[in-house]
């Protein structure tokens, strides 16, 4: 007997756990993973800056015209991991269409990856498509002053930097604070000096490397943050998160912290998908942080 959608998927998810940083496992998973009712994709591929890679997706509520008019949604920019060096946006729309299902407008962004840029290049594109989202995301009936900045491993990494360092936003010419919070999944936000071949391609170069790590350059006023991990993780190790939320909380940040037993570092992620929810609470803690900021 065939396989269901749902079986394929937990068959899927089982055999790339180990191997998530694979965009073509990735993309299998996606292409087999049940769709959530209830969202869909708005704008697909929809420039944000001049490089090929500046492209983003947008998922919104599937709901009418005038629902979207009366009632602005939050919004959730989601920057994807990869090791700073792979990755592609059409492989995380289960990410998009799980949160927009539950009613947060997300965008999803491509970045330039290792070797094209090297730190912060990657950094630097999140404050571009966030830019772009301030501008243009009340036309999909989401609120520009409800943004959350959201990634998974080295995207939760980027979302942390431009969440606490408010001179990359500067940069691309906003003002203020335009973050609503920050999400972030199993990040690694305390890992110099570099010893992983990934990260010393991505930031060896950089010249004051403390610089680099979010732990060193939390601040006072940082919006606030929901850190989650599954103590399972052995990718990026728990106490990344752990440290993070340590330091932002003497800062004053307030701080969800979140541990998934038994979860690992695919885990986190794979648990938004609609098959494996039962794993972990992922998607409804991320939802009631954002709905609730």
């Amino acid at each position: 007997m065939p396989a269901s959608p749902s079986r394929r998927a937990l068959l899927t998810a089982g055999l790339l756990a180990p191997v998530l940083s694979s965009c073509s496992a990735l993309g299998v998973f996606n292409a087999v993973t049940p769709a959530d009712s209830g969202a869909r994709l708005a704008a697909e591929g929809v420039s944000y800056g001049p490089d090929p890679r500046h492209k983003l997706d947008v998922f919104v509520p599937d709901e009418s015209a005038g629902a979207r008019a009366a009632k602005r949604r939050p919004v959730a920019l989601f920057i994807y991991g990869g090791s700073w060096n792979s990755g592609a946006r059409a492989d995380y729309a289960f990410v998009g269409r799980a949160l927009a299902a539950r009613g947060i407008v997300t965008v999803v962004m491509d970045y330039r990856l290792v070797p094209q840029v090297r730190y912060p290049g990657f950094v630097e594109d999140g404050a571009l498509a966030t830019r772009w989202v301030k501008s243009e995301i009340g036309r999909f009936g989401g609120d520009p002053a409800r943004l959350f900045i959201m990634g998974h491993s080295a995207g939760a990494y980027s979302a942390a930097m431009l969440a606490l360092n408010p001179a990359f936003t500067r940069d691309v010419g906003l003002r203020g604070a335009p973050y609503r919070g920050l999400v972030g999944l199993a990040g690694p936000y305390d890992f110099y000096p570099f010893d992983v071949g990934a990260a010393r391609e991505a930031f060896g170069q950089w010249p004051r490397p403390q610089e680099t790590q979010p732990v060193s350059i939390a601040r006072r006023g940082a919006p606030p943050a929901f850190l989650a991990y599954g103590t399972e993780d052995t990718t990026v190790l728990p106490r990344n998160s752990r440290k993070l939320a340590e330091v932002l909380r003497s800062l004053g940040t307030r701080v969800v912290e979140r541990a998934y037993p038994g979860v690992s570092h695919a885990g986190i992620l794979l648990a938004l998908s609609k098959p494996l929810r039962e794993r972990a609470p992922v998607l409804d803690d991320v939802v009631a942080f954002i709905q609730g900021g």
